[in-house]
């Protein structure tokens, strides 16, 4: 049975644990507020982009661009964005569980696979279990900036026109409020065909200025881009979102557990009185 000491030091431990816990998620709803506001400035942007880019690859010559050359499938590029820090609930557990599937199902369809990852987590889950891993990024988050993203689509689109893989897909989670993120896996290469809320469906006949090559070499670089780069806004968000709910959670664990062991700690102290005085009033009874 503990002793009282022991649930002393017990409640001091815990209440030590909810201090930093406490702390925590004011640090990460701080950073959740400019990451948010970040990524839904971002979001408008990058679908319009999308959009724009489907109807132009609709109506355009798909051999302008090798970016918009699709070839017969035979490596497929899983590109997997995840936190470097842990601490944030479920967040990377469900994405990590989202690539895992894809990549089965692409083997079980009879394609080779090789994986990129983004965030430490990803790197610690495919080295444990001996996957091997073609390119890897780590240390963006909380730093999350365009040169990044600039960096990370201009490897997917080398690689991509060099023929190393020949379609490129990318698992990230997709915020939606501070309590659910939605993990989310878009297919980014080739460009074309491209079904944005039927975009695709009506082919416009567009007059380009200055030429539908100098359209093509600028924007569909640019589109990857920032395809990349709304992805890692999107994971940032979601992540301190998750990070938040798993620290408040944390603080109201602990918050009932000092509960329960300031109860536990007040019967034991009673139990101790009582057996005071009754050898106290056995003490006295025996003099008599």
């Amino acid at each position: 049975m503990a002793t009282l000491s022991d649930i002393r030091r017990s409640i001091k431990a815990v209440k030590s644990t909810r201090q930093i816990t406490k702390a925590m998620k004011m640090v990460a709803a701080s950073k959740l507020r400019k990451a948010q506001s970040r990524m839904l400035e971002m979001r408008p942007y990058a679908d319009k982009m999308r959009s724009v880019i489907s109807g132009l690859a609709a109506g355009g010559d798909m051999e302008l661009h090798p970016l918009l050359t699709v070839r017969p499938r035979r490596m497929v590029e899983v590109l997997v964005m995840t936190s470097d820090r842990g601490l944030c609930g479920a967040f990377n557990t469900n994405i990590l569980k989202a690539a895992a599937i894809t990549i089965a199902g692409l083997r079980s369809g009879g394609f080779e696979v090789s994986i990129s990852i983004v965030g430490r987590k990803a790197n610690d889950y495919f080295k444990r279990r001996n996957v091997p891993v073609r390119r890897k990024w780590a240390g963006l988050s909380g730093n999350i900036s365009y040169p990044a993203a600039q960096e990370i689509a201009a490897d997917m689109m080398e690689n991509y026109i060099n023929e190393t893989f020949d379609e490129l897909h990318i698992v990230y989670n997709e915020f939606k409020n501070v309590m659910s993120q939605q993990v989310t896996v878009m297919k980014l290469l080739p460009l074309a065909p491209i079904d944005v809320a039927g975009a695709a469906a009506t082919v416009v006949d567009y007059i380009y200025e200055p030429s539908e090559q100098e359209i093509f070499n600028r924007l569909l670089p640019k589109n990857v881009e920032v395809q990349v780069f709304r992805g890692l806004l999107e994971s940032q968000a979601s992540e301190e979102a998750a990070r938040m709910t798993a620290m408040e959670n944390a603080t109201k664990n602990a918050n009932e557990m000092i509960d329960r062991l300031t109860l536990q700690y007040n019967k034991a102290r009673q139990a101790t009185i009582t057996k005071e005085l009754m050898d106290i009033v056995g003490g006295v009874e025996a003099l008599k």
